[in-house]
């Protein structure tokens, strides 16, 4: 399974990455609730106190990490508590999402992107299926040239959700390319347009380039 994307270069990257960095302002997080596209599942989670665990945060105190309560609507259009689960983030996901079946998607880390687990998927039960560094899933060189600031490496845009198929999550690259990581297996599989060609890549070895048509759920 492949997507086709535009490239930007990394040049303008590296010129972000030059400049000094920038403060990071984040709001404080709350106890939050993602509903599935269906609205049959939805999970709620609750920040961690593990606040020495992050990045600008050193000895501060280190507690519990941030825990999801998955529930699913019931005949009688309740809801019930299925499963709880401790996540790998330390006080919360930047974002996350719910599948039509109860999967569960979270990426990066509150007041940290780019550091720490930047992409975790869990089964219906709370179970971790897979979990990525960012140096799981681009070469060191390009980490490096990715705008950082204070406490985070911006290596994505806004564009992050589960897709029609209810089967992927989409996170889209901060230099235009892509990933698609597969709910039920964790696996990825990263692709961008170069000079109207598409290349894709399962790993981060920059010599792991292939055409498209990549797979991601076998």
């Amino acid at each position: 399974m492949a997507i086709a994307l535009r490239l930007l270069t990394l040049l303008p990257l590296a010129c972000t990455f030059a400049a000094p960095a920038r403060a990071d302002s984040w709001a404080a997080p709350t106890v939050t609730e993602v509903f599935s596209a269906s609205r049959d599942h939805f999970v709620r989670i609750t920040p961690g106190k593990s606040l020495g665990d992050t990045i600008g945060f050193a000895g501060s105190e280190k507690g519990p990490y941030a825990a999801a309560e998955y529930y699913a609507r019931q005949p009688d259009r309740s809801y019930r508590l299925m499963h709880s689960a401790t996540l790998l983030n330390p006080v919360a996901p930047a974002r996350f999402f719910v599948s039509d079946d109860g999967r569960l998607a979270t990426v990066d880390n509150w007041h940290n992107n780019g550091f720490g687990k930047v992409v975790a998927i869990y089964d219906p039960t709370g179970k971790l299926v897979k979990a990525y560094d960012l140096a799981d899933l681009f070469p060191p060189a390009v980490v490096k040239a990715m705008p950082h600031s204070v406490s985070s490496i911006h290596w994505r845009g806004q564009a992050n959700y589960i897709r029609e198929d209810q089967r992927t999550l989409y996170v889209h690259a901060a230099n235009e390319g892509g990933f698609l990581f597969g709910l039920e297996t964790g696996r990825f599989t990263y692709c961008e347009n170069r000079q109207g060609k598409q290349r894709c890549r399962n790993g981060n070895a920059d010599d792991a380039w292939h055409s498209g048509n990549a797979m991601i759920d076998r």
